[in-house]
């Protein structure tokens, strides 16, 4: 392993203690990585270490957590973009419940992999979301989907992992209400009630669940999905077959564009999660930043377009 990169790892106080993280850091170093550990332990150190590693000059961050860390570290990079002559990469090491961006990317789950690929992995240059300024890499979701989000306890995840947000699903039919909005951008302007509504930088979020199957990280366009409203007696089979993965089943009700920008007002307040970070209010306004930061990616990473090879992809347009 070259030592020739400083890493600043940023791990999430509750993984901390976890002795594979520990010895994974162990071994690298003994490889030969300079690796500086700063664990959090308020909920904007993330952001606030990301931001100091950038100004110290560190050559990688790595976001040790789950999706929400992960969004804190690129905000922090984001917002030091500009005060810093090369700014860090952008690397994981995936501990948190889903790994949504990680698994999609197919970045290894085992802590040794990912610090490996961080310290000595190619970098690639991705875009950012941005949704009312807040930065976001992976996947912003409102209505039903971030009701899951929020509803699933603690302790199911952590006895079942991504399956939890299936769980909560299928129990909570009952609680199930449309929000109501319009959505305009280049080429698009809908209006109506919606079930589920995700603007994908990355393809995945709540354990798994493909809600933007197609999207690149390195297009310079944010794929923008929509379930409309159902019929009382679509509803129930429609949702299982969605969290099941199942996206035929619901394919012709689904709003399916891709857009550089776009902005969602609705009539009541909605919340929509960014990597799972929370964020509320009745006016959205969504962009994309192209190739605004360099990534650490396994050299055959799917969400990339040299490495996705369709000659035309699908869902282009509503």
């Amino acid at each position: 392993m070259s030592a020739g990169s400083s890493v600043c790892l940023i791990l999430n106080g509750k993984a901390a203690p976890r002795d594979d993280v520990r010895a994974a850091v162990r071994t690298v170093r003994e490889e030969g990585a300079r690796v500086d550990v700063r664990v959090t332990w308020e909920g904007d150190d993330a952001e606030r270490f990301a931001g100091q590693a950038a100004k110290e000059g560190f050559e990688i961050v790595v976001a040790g957590g789950g999706d929400g860390t992960v969004n804190a570290v690129v905000a922090g990079l984001v917002g030091h973009d500009g005060e810093t002559e090369r700014p860090p990469s952008l690397a994981v090491l995936p501990l948190g419940t889903a790994n949504d961006l990680a698994r999609a990317c197919g970045i290894s789950l085992d802590p040794l992999e990912a610090l490996r690929l961080a310290q000595s992995g190619s970098s690639s240059l991705i875009d950012v979301g941005r949704a009312n300024g807040r930065a976001f890499v992976n996947v912003a979701t409102g209505g039903f989907g971030t009701y899951l989000t929020v509803a699933t306890p603690k302790e199911l995840k952590k006895l079942l992992g991504g399956a939890a947000y299936l769980v909560t699903g299928l129990t909570h039919f009952n609680c199930i209400r449309p929000e109501r909005g319009r959505i305009d951008g280049p080429g698009l302007a809908w209006e109506g009630a919606f079930f589920v509504l995700a603007v994908g930088n990355g393809r995945q979020a709540g354990g798994g669940h493909p809600l933007c199957p197609d999207a690149l990280l390195d297009d310079g366009l944010l794929d923008v999905r929509v379930l409309p409203k159902l019929p009382d007696d679509e509803l129930a089979q429609a949702l299982r077959a969605l969290m099941r993965g199942d996206r035929d089943a619901v394919a012709h009700r689904i709003v399916n564009t891709r857009l550089p920008r776009l902005e969602i007002e609705t009539e009541d307040v909605l919340q929509i999660n960014l990597d799972g970070e929370p964020i509320s209010g009745t006016r959205f306004r969504f962009e994309v930043l192209p190739k605004r930061l360099a990534m650490k990616l396994p050299p055959d990473c799917p969400m990339l377009t040299a490495v996705d090879r369709r000659q035309e992809r699908p869902g282009e347009g509503v």
